[in-house]
């Protein structure tokens, strides 16, 4: 068949994309539609299923303390909507964990990342905002910098509202009800096909009795946290919320170079509900909120030097012999010193609005409509070389998006049946300026240097003249249009004491990108020429511009992807009893295929390989099994899960070998295993004291990946040809592999052994004559040694450790003071190893971890 080539002749690619976008148009309508519903709703009283207000929490989860001034009901029920529907936490046949809001507030956890403390198996990484992944068992997102041609593998939900980019989701926690953590895919129950598994954030919804709460937290490194909230009628049917926040905190590095701190903490979040109940089975949610992160951030410290198998005097040591006068202000990363000379800036701003109504039809069915737009601002700027000298002294990806979504959910329930049907539909556009730009130690830095190292007056080595690469700069557009439409279904089943959930899901996804670099740099002659890959064009053959080729060229290609994909799950809960339930889940789920929008390899004549550009889909087969107990009356909790998931076409982040490289792009390994057990114990013998004590175990390896990107230890070398032999690891000199076989080696991020506890225990009492109860609480967390490198290294594998933190104070119904202390015995630990940029010199960077932090929060409530 011949292509039709004539202008404006639509292929079917463009068909398909075309229908694609008029069936998310259709959806977006259709939400808008929604509202026509009072005039046909009944007068009935609003069903708890889906809708209304938020469900309570009516006691502590099993890896939640408690933070309330009243014994719990004897029942112990934890209300959840993880399934689309209200029902309690031990009924739900998978693997979810709780936190109310009220312990969010006692132990200090006020973001995603604090979170990571109180639920073993999520992991959290962040080297800024936008550098950002969250994994759940080790997997979900590529370990590295950020590519927007991807998806998510865990996906974070805010009131039913997907958020696409982890960075739009670094937000500090604004009034919140409740977070369910659910492990394991979920695309059969949520709007977007998540892999890995969810965080579902429930706020508080708006109140029709008036209410409201404020407090103020002031500790060390001059941190100052302040939130409020108020809520109440607007009249017999409208109420509303409006909730603020604000966190404020002397960063815990120290910039010599500037004398100034970095790695602060500058934020402000705003939320404004209003609830609308049109009629009596009908209620309407009006959100709006935004979100502003600037703090002075983010560099890394020195972290140490593993030699490689670069010729010596390229690699780290020789390279800094050739600044006299330079040194790093310190080799002990735990001094918290750094010298950033380019400027940094991480400024994160991001918001949305969204309407959500639930209209009971009847008795047994109920409709859900949201419909929501966000946007994200991402304004960067950082010091990517992890020196203090000019050599990048820009590499700045600032980052627009915006995102609509569309969804609607129908729940019937049935005699001895219940199910959820549901249509989604996700509109995403990024567009993204790069730049990068090299001073005047580049060419020294990266550039062979000459015979015997020293540049002499009269030497005429490329390296020896600064002006080689300096101000060779890359304007980099990339652009990023993606579609994604799903229809899913969950059905649950009842037989007797059995329970079967069969679940379906049908995506369509489309990704069209545009990665455009134009790279300029001084030519030989002085004038400024861009520096093009292709044989035979301008300049070519000069050797400052080849020079400048062999760090960055052009590049220009227009990746395109699109496909569809089926996946189902089907769950198996029998109740034993009414406190023991087992359940066993089998899901075959897939993340869908990305493009590569940071640059992809080049052929021998400088053209962008184009079958790097895209990558295919990751297909999970995922088993689990468990158990779910209560017993002494249930005041005990104790769950247990086995877990295996396996995926082929892994989606990683490599490197192309290229001198000079700075960001990767993904590719597919051939397959990677996550399994393991996890166990969850909570007690509370009564309203005077609880524990609990959360802990996991987790296999997380590549099964077969032999074409991975090597090692620092094993890089920088002579790429070997023929029938020759690697060199020794971490030998100078040596020859290296061209790849290496990482099968059977550690995913990285993800440690064996996990674990958080933690107790809180209380007195009644009464001060200066308020009744209340003097309490003292203790929080840990333990993690084994993990790998920081996407293919292990002996330089990046970081030590294990724990965190341990305690509070104490007085509380009564109307207010709560009380001190505390984080990281109580000031543990030395690595956030983050980087091999360091520039081309395999040895130099190791280091994310240092908090410090010891201590203050006090009082809490009104009124």
């Amino acid at each position: 068949m011949v292509a039709d080539t004539k202008k404006g002749s639509p292929t079917d690619d463009d068909r398909t994309t075309g229908l694609a976008r008029m069936m998310l148009r259709a959806l977006l309508l259709a939400g808008a539609a929604s509202w026509a519903a009072p005039a046909f709703a009944q007068d009935q009283a609003i069903a708890p299923d889906d809708g209304g207000a938020a469900p309570v929490v009516t006691a502590a989860a099993a890896d939640e303390p408690a933070a309330q001034t009243t014994p719990p009901v004897a029942s112990g029920e934890i209300v959840v909507t993880a399934r689309r529907r209200q029902e309690n936490v031990q009924d739900v046949p998978i693997a979810v964990s709780v936190v109310s809001g009220a312990t969010l507030d006692a132990v200090g956890t006020y973001n995603i990342q604090r979170l990571t403390q109180l639920a073993p198996t999520l992991q959290f990484y962040s080297q800024n905002p936008r550098n950002t992944f969250i994994n759940i068992r080790g997997i979900g997102a590529p370990f590295g910098l950020t590519n927007d041609g991807f998806e998510q593998g865990v996906g974070i939900y805010i009131d039913d509202v997907y958020y696409n980019r982890i960075a739009s989701a670094t937000l500090d926690f604004v009034d919140v009800e409740r977070i369910e953590t659910l492990r394991g895919p979920q695309g059969t129950l949520y709007g977007k096909n998540t892999t890995a598994g969810a965080i579902n954030i429930t706020t508080r919804a708006p109140s029709f009795e008036f209410e409201g709460k404020a407090e103020v937290s002031l500790g060390n490194l001059d941190f100052v946290q302040g939130k409020a909230s108020i809520s109440g009628p607007l009249s017999e049917t409208v109420a509303a919320r409006l909730s603020v926040t604000g966190t404020s905190r002397r960063g815990t590095l120290f910039d010599t170079y500037k004398s100034t701190y970095i790695q602060s903490q500058d934020s402000i979040g705003v939320r404004g509900t209003v609830l609308w109940r049109a009629s009596p089975n009908l209620a309407i949610t009006l959100a709006g909120d935004y979100n502003l992160q600037d703090p002075n951030c983010c560099a890394f410290a020195y972290g140490g030097y593993g030699p490689t198998q670069r010729a010596a005097n390229r690699q780290y040591p020789a390279l800094i012999s050739y600044f006299p006068g330079y040194s790093v202000p310190s080799i002990d990363p735990y001094d918290r010193l750094t010298d950033a000379d380019a400027a940094l800036r991480a400024r994160n701003e991001h918001g949305g609005l969204s309407a959500r109504a639930v209209w009971d039809i009847d008795d047994a069915n109920t409709l859900t409509s949201v419909t929501a737009w966000r946007y994200w601002d991402w304004s960067p700027a950082n010091d990517r070389d992890y020196t203090g000298l000019p050599i990048y002294t820009a590499v700045n990806n600032p980052t627009k998006q915006n995102q609509y979504t569309q969804e609607f959910r129908f729940n019937h329930q049935g005699d001895g049946y219940d199910v959820v049907f549901g249509l989604f539909g996700f509109y995403q556009e990024i567009r993204t300026s790069g730049l990068q730009q090299t001073g005047p130690a580049a060419s020294r830095w990266l550039l062979a240097p000459p015979s015997g190292g020293v540049c002499t007056p009269t030497a005429t080595a490329l390296a020896c003249n600064p002006a080689v690469l300096n101000n060779v700069v890359a304007i980099n557009d990339i652009r990023l249009d993606n579609t994604s439409l799903a229809a899913f279904a969950k059905l649950n089943w009842e037989f007797g004491r059995l329970t079967v959930s069969p679940g379906i899901r049908l995506n369509y996804d489309n990704k069209d990108g545009l990665y455009d670099s134009v790279v300029t740099g001084t030519a030989s002659d002085g004038t400024r020429q861009v520096v093009s890959a292709a044989p035979g064009s301008p300049y070519f053959s000069d050797p400052w511009t080849a020079a400048q080729r062999g760090v960055q060229a052009s590049q220009f290609f227009e990746p395109q992807y699109d496909a569809w994909n089926l996946s189902y799950d089907v769950n198996l809960r029998y109740e034993i009893t009414d406190d023991v339930n087992l359940y066993a889940n089998y899901a075959r789920a897939f993340k869908t295929g990305g493009i590569n929008l940071n640059g992809v390899p080049a052929d021998a004549n400088g053209a962008p390989i184009l079958a790097a550009g895209t990558i295919e889909p990751e297909k999970v087969d995922h088993f689990e099994v468990g158990i779910k107990t209560q017993f002494l009356d249930r005041r005990a909790t104790l769950n247990v899960t086995g877990f295996w998931t396996e995926i082929r076409d892994f989606q990683a982040n490599v490197t192309n070998g290229q001198f000079g490289t700075i960001r990767g792009y993904l590719a597919n390994a051939d397959k990677v295993r996550s399994r393991g057990v996890e166990a969850d114990f909570s007690i509370r013998p009564s309203a005077q004291f609880n524990a609990y004590l959360s802990g996991a175990y987790t296999d997380a390896t590549y099964t077969r990946f032999t074409d991975a990107p090597c090692p620092p230890e094993l890089s920088g070398g002579t790429t070997v040809t023929g029938s020759q032999v690697p060199g020794p690891a971490g030998v100078p000199g040596s020859l290296s592999p061209a790849n290496c076989d990482v099968s059977g080696q550690v995913l990285p991020g993800v440690s064996e052994w996990t674990a958080s506890w933690g107790a809180e225990g209380n007195v009644p009492s009464t001060l200066f004559g308020e009744e209340g109860q003097f309490y003292l609480g203790y929080d840990a967390s333990y993690r084994s040694d993990w790998s920081s490198n996407p293919s292990p290294s002996i330089y990046t594998n970081v030590e294990g450790y724990s965190l341990h933190n305690f509070r104490g104070g007085f509380r009564t119904d109307r207010f709560d003071a009380f001190a505390w202390v984080r990281n109580a015995f000031d543990q030395d630990y690595i956030d983050l190893l980087l091999a360091g940029t520039g081309g395999n010199t040895g130099l190791i960077a280091a994310q240092v971890g908090d410090p010891q932090t201590w203050g006090g929060t009082i809490r009104f409530n009124f």
